[in-house]
């Protein structure tokens, strides 16, 4: 499968699911180009962009384990090419 090049976006509401975003980010290192995170406290969330180069399947496995962490949501973008 050809390798995509996405930006994974992150909100994380509950601080509790900060392991398991963190322990998912490392299984998926090898593919991470960088990632950058906002601690928004006027909200009380933080807002992370994960910018990764992997196939297509491992981007969705990634997105969709996210999603299933309580507290946190997750939502990617792909590059148009």
């Amino acid at each position: 499968m050809e390798d995509r090049v996405a930006v994974i976006s992150i909100i994380v509401e509950d601080g509790e699911a900060v392991s398991s975003l963190n322990r998912l980010l490392h299984d998926y290192g090898e593919y991470i180009i960088g990632r950058m995170g906002i601690p928004y406290k006027k909200k009380n969330i933080n807002i992370i962009s994960v910018a990764i180069d992997a196939p297509g399947d491992k981007i969705n496995a990634l997105t969709g384990a996210l999603g299933r962490v309580k507290g946190l949501t997750a939502k990617a973008n792909y590059a148009s090419r």
